[in-house]
């Protein structure tokens, strides 16, 4: 019985880790991934670095961005950040 009160501080803070650390991040990896596996050709985007732009081209590990008139970029999928929703 001494052995079980002498860890449950320990049990107890990685409780509180779970719930307050680790659960959000698995939740917010879990939306990117969903976001990430939605995107399709004409979306509009910003990517990490912070450009703006329209997806022209989508493949599995790749996306080809317009940026402006005649400039497209091809960057890694993983490099988009969000997608813009039209309001």
């Amino acid at each position: 019985m001494e052995a079980i009160k002498g860890f449950l501080p320990i049990i107890l803070l990685f409780v509180i880790f779970y719930f307050l650390l680790i659960r959000p991040q698995q939740n917010q990896q879990k939306k990117r991934k969903e976001m990430l596996a939605s995107l399709q050709k004409g979306d509009r985007i910003v990517t990490v670095g912070g450009i703006y732009g329209m997806l022209k081209e989508i493949t599995e590990d790749t996306a080809v961005v317009r940026i402006a008139d005649n400039v497209n970029i091809k960057m890694a999928r993983t490099g988009i950040d969000r997608i813009i929703k039209d309001e």
